[in-house]
């Protein structure tokens, strides 16, 4: 019983929690230029959910969206659709409630974004949006393979944000199996100027969590840290 007790806090703390905002396309032409986009509370590699409540919405260049529920993984999850209708880079970020975390006792409140370009327009990628805590990308987020290495920025109010750890995980819908648990969330820290590395070996969606714990929250008249997350969804085809 001792030894599952163990095993059980192990899993708990190893898996890392994302806040998902996975669109149907990263690049946007005649063909496809209506996106949905999926927002969920997820283990990314591992495939599994927990229940996301209502966000305070779906944004796009800060103009808000529709929402509707889905499940995903058995649990609450939320869609949107957007059709761009112009060229350029779009800016598509979710807003959610604050999420008591139990087993680590914190409050957890990450902010995801993800960048689409349409119609042949690439520029302005590397703006930020004006998040309070925010990751920028340093290379092109779109039209990436897999071996390439992705750079980003943390910004902290709108400054470089050094000696933060960055979370990374592959949204893994290709039935990859971890050689142990410490291989499930990748991690790797920002430099003096806020900049991390990181080269995706795989296909598919990947999942940056720049993570931040600044103020508190009071529930059951305790006092929790709230930990930040700054998150970016990056493909590699």
């Amino acid at each position: 019983m001792k030894k599952f007790l163990i095993t059980l806090l192990f899993s708990l703390y190893a898996n890392a929690h994302f806040l998902a905002l996975i669109p149907t396309n990263d690049i946007v032409n005649n063909q496809n230029n209506k996106i949905k986009l999926e927002t969920m509370f997820i283990h990314p590699f591992e495939q599994t959910g927990m229940t996301m409540e209502k966000p305070k919405g779906i944004f796009v260049n800060n103009k808000s969206l529709s929402l509707h529920k889905i499940e995903k993984y058995k649990h609450l999850s939320w869609e949107s659709s957007y059709n761009i209708k112009k060229p350029g880079v779009y800016s598509f970020y979710v807003q959610p409630e604050e999420y008591f975390e139990a087993s680590e006792e914190k409050f957890i409140l990450h902010v995801p974004k993800v960048l689409v370009s349409a119609f042949g327009r690439e520029d302005g990628w590397d703006n930020p949006i004006g998040l309070k805590y925010e990751i920028i990308p340093m290379v092109k987020p779109f039209g990436l393979y897999k071996g390439n290495l992705f750079q980003g920025k943390v910004l902290h109010n709108g400054k470089a944000a050094s000696n933060i750890e960055v979370e990374v995980e592959l949204y893994n819908t290709f039935g990859l199996k971890a050689p142990t648990d410490a291989h499930i969330t990748q991690v790797v820290k920002t430099d003096d100027n806020g900049i991390f590395s990181f080269v995706m070996n795989h296909k598919g969606w990947w999942g940056f969590a720049a993570l931040i714990e600044e103020g508190e929250k009071k529930l059951d008249g305790k006092m929790y840290p709230i930990e930040n997350g700054a998150l970016l969804w990056i493909k590699a085809y």
